[in-house]
């Protein structure tokens, strides 16, 4: 036990004068840790809470196309600016300068079209109510070249395919309230000789069905995640593996200064050596841990970002804390010994990293993977860790909820640690 004292005192000792890798593991994850959930509670604040600027030019005069612009502008996704119908021909032009991310441009023959779409569904639904079949059919073909002309709908590159796809939707949905709603009033006045009642209208076209959206949850909580939630613990993560500049680099250090051969001279065995870097660098991982942790829960406030919420299970994530270290310890390790120089370790272990990160689900989600880049992941320490953290963080997961992540962790540790043993024994280090 006094040896290992002692050799942890040593290995403290050299982590204390790596003034490079100690700002590696802290500093540079906390800035990213920052710079990454503002950017993310940005994107988080354009989509759930502003609005999109739209630019919409009507060139027809009738009041379907009124009553269009007015639908769009109440379905609380965009912020309408209307322009005139002489700027149809420039309306990207006019997109720029208002800074706005789509544009529409209404045809001319709108509301007249929307008029005989509507006259020819009421013409159907009366025949229908009488029975009258060939007349259905003459109808039918009297009103088939009836078409609308398509709305342009103008947007900015940088939207998502994703968004854009739900902004279609929504202007779908506005088209097809117009029409829905010319084709009762005609349909209406066909049956009762008088206008359709404004109550009765409102009443037929809007839905009393509402949608209730709820987050999916272990203890049943029904808390939305931020952009801290994501964002924290995933590169909570990235700065724990990351302690392989410096961890790798001194296991390197130690083969070819010749340290290692005085060590050998001493009576104890290197396994003693490699054991107090696992603790000492193990103990740098949990205050990295603790550091971002509690980064997020006090400072993000003050700067102006939602707080990270800690989940109620604190034994399971310190379990999972624990684990993730000690695997970041062993794969760092297993870098220096495969290493010859510090340049091999230092390159090849931020290269890695990296890729770990990305084919974990750090940079990419694993939901959105497919194939064999799917299947990659489930060989990356990083996705492990990254399930059982969310389960925990977003889910407000237990224990018993983030057992067989870490029981896939320790099996990969296990698998480096023993790998490191076969190279420690291929290079007579031990």
């Amino acid at each position: 036990m006094f040896k290992l004292w002692i050799s942890i005192k040593k290995d403290v000792r050299i982590l204390l004068r790596d003034k490079v890798g100690i700002s590696l593991m802290f500093v540079m994850p906390i800035i990213l840790v920052v710079v990454v959930t503002s950017i993310q509670n940005s994107t988080f604040q354009l989509v759930n809470k502003n609005k999109l600027p739209i630019v919409i030019c009507n060139t027809d005069t009738g009041k379907a196309s009124t009553q269009f612009i007015e639908s769009v502008g109440k379905i609380g996704l965009f912020t309408v600016t209307q322009i005139p119908k002489e700027k149809a021909k420039t309306i990207t032009d006019e997109m720029h300068g208002k800074d706005a991310l789509l544009g529409i441009v209404i045809p001319s023959n709108f509301s007249s079209e929307v008029d005989k779409k509507a006259k020819s569904a009421s013409d159907k639904a009366m025949v229908a109510f009488s029975g009258q079949a060939d007349s259905i059919k003459t109808i039918a073909k009297s009103t088939k070249t009836n078409e609308i002309d398509p709305l342009t709908l103008y947007y900015n590159p940088v939207l998502q395919e994703s968004l854009r796809f739900s902004i279609q939707g929504a202007i779908g949905s506005c088209l097809q309230l117009v029409q829905t709603r010319e084709t009762l009033r005609t349909l209406y006045y066909a049956s009762n000789e008088k206008e359709l009642p404004k109550s009765l209208e409102d009443e037929m076209l809007n839905s009393n069905t509402t949608i209730n959206m709820l987050p999916v949850s272990k203890d049943g909580t029904r808390t939305t995640p931020n952009a801290s939630q994501h964002n924290v613990p995933s590169w909570t993560i990235f700065a724990m593996f990351f302690v392989i500049m410096s961890l790798g680099g001194s296991v390197v250090r130690e083969k070819v200064s010749g340290s290692f051969i005085r060590l050998k001279t001493l009576p104890t065995n290197y396994l003693v050596g490699l054991l107090s870097k696992q603790i000492t660098y193990l103990a740098v991982t949990l205050l990295q841990a603790a550091v971002i942790f509690s980064m997020g829960m006090l400072l993000f406030p003050y700067l102006g970002l939602p707080a990270l919420n800690l989940p109620s299970d604190l034994f399971a994530l310190f379990l999972v804390t624990l684990v993730c270290g000690w695997c970041a310890v062993s794969y760092s390790i297993c870098v220096g010994v495969f290493s010859e120089t510090q340049e091999q370790s230092n390159g090849f272990g931020a290269v890695s990293i990296v890729i770990l990160a990305c084919v974990g689900g750090l940079m990419v989600p694993s939901f959105a993977m497919q194939g064999l880049a799917k299947t990659m992941a489930n060989f990356s320490p990083m996705h492990w860790v990254l399930q059982a953290y969310y389960t925990l963080f977003l889910e407000g997961g237990k224990l018993k909820d983030v057992l067989n992540n870490i029981g896939s962790l320790f099996i990969i540790t296990v698998v480096i640690q023993f790998i490191t043993y076969l190279g420690l024994k291929r290079k007579n280090l031990i």
